[in-house]
């Protein structure tokens, strides 16, 4: 590294470290556990989790959960994306280093589970599925955090883009799952 790169680095690493603080600071503030937001972002992590270990199809456990594995980490990287260039936030958070941990880390992943785990017991078209989650997610659920201060879209992000943002992210899950089949097919 050059000086003049050294030097930008480092500027970045203590911007980095200043906004972490801040962070830290905002949440013992706003989103600590005196706070009815935190327990309902408990909740949002809680609940699905309980839900999903009584209705998981234990038969094919590791497919549904390598799915979920993967919208998970679609959504916790697009997530990070979109609060990085300020497209949104989350002004309560369970963690202050991880702001959507409840909805990337459960609620949307399992929800998206459950419907992956139906469709393939009962022989149903995916995306289609997917698309009606979308829709609810996109319309209903993002709309409520909204409405409850959970959620603050900004710029040029709206309900439309979320519902988009679901749906692909759901379908990329899928597809990545069944690449990942075809390849453990061709070795069986």
């Amino acid at each position: 590294m050059n000086e003049q790169q050294r030097s930008m680095f480092d500027r970045l690493v203590s911007i980095q470290e200043k906004y972490t603080k801040e962070a830290q600071t905002y949440w013992s503030m706003y989103s600590n556990l005196d706070t009815w937001q935190f327990w309902v972002a408990v909740l949002m992590l809680v609940v699905p989790l309980v839900v999903l270990y009584f209705t998981i199809d234990r038969k094919r456990i590791f497919i549904i959960g390598f799915f979920g594995f993967a919208v998970h980490m679609l959504f916790s990287y697009v997530d990070a994306i979109g609060i990085r260039f300020g497209l949104w936030g989350y002004p309560y958070q369970l963690l202050p280093f991880l702001p959507s941990f409840s909805l990337d880390g459960s609620i949307i992943p399992i929800a998206i589970m459950l419907v992956y785990q139906w469709t393939l017991k009962h022989d149903k078209n995916f995306y289609l599925y997917a698309t009606i989650l979308a829709v609810i997610f996109g319309f209903g659920f993002k709309p409520l955090l909204t409405s409850l201060g959970l959620f603050e879209p900004y710029k040029w992000v709206n309900y439309f883009y979320i519902f988009l943002i679901y749906w692909f992210l759901y379908v990329g899950g899928y597809l990545v799952t069944k690449l990942f089949t075809k390849w453990q097919e061709g070795y069986e």
